[in-house]
């Protein structure tokens, strides 16, 4: 009878295990604010998004006050979209607002960062944010690096 109970209380700790794990992946994924309707739609437009995904944070500060919720190519203008969700709460964002794209860390994650400006005007569903700076792509970088270099590898190499 003793062991029964015991395997009994083990298979729960077990189950709360694996629960507690499914959680923390949910956690992790923004898997659990899949349906998470509430607050307004911004869009911007970028030259070049870099490895923005959807359901990437939106920040102010290093605070996340929203979510990426779709991103779309322009044929006109042959720019990327990006529609935010912002929280509700956060509806004091003034219309001059300025968005960039940035990576946590080195190699981490891009996310939408916003740099509220001074209107008196704040912005609303639909709004559009026109302030706006592009990823900076690794491959690019290196190769401006490289550009530079070699051009004043051949300046040097003139004046001799």
């Amino acid at each position: 009878m003793y062991s029964r109970t015991l395997e009994i209380w083990v298979g729960v700790f077990v189950m709360l295990g694996f629960l507690a794990l499914l959680l923390l992946t949910l956690k992790v994924s923004n898997l659990g604010s899949l349906y998470n309707d509430a607050g307004y739609l911004v869009t911007a437009k970028f030259q070049n998004i870099g490895g923005l995904k959807v359901k990437a944070p939106v920040k102010v500060s290093g605070v996340t006050i929203g979510r990426v919720t779709d991103i779309r190519f322009d044929n006109n203008t042959y720019k990327a979209i990006a529609t935010l969700r912002i929280e509700p709460q956060f509806d004091k964002l003034p219309a001059d607002t300025s968005a960039s794209i940035f990576t946590s860390g080195l190699l981490g994650e891009q996310y939408i960062g916003l740099e509220p400006g001074g209107d008196v005007e704040y912005l609303h569903s639909n709004s559009e944010i026109y302030l706006t700076q592009s990823a900076m792509v690794l491959e690019q970088l290196i190769g401006q690096f490289l550009y530079r270099s070699a051009a004043n590898g051949v300046e040097n190499s003139e004046k001799k």
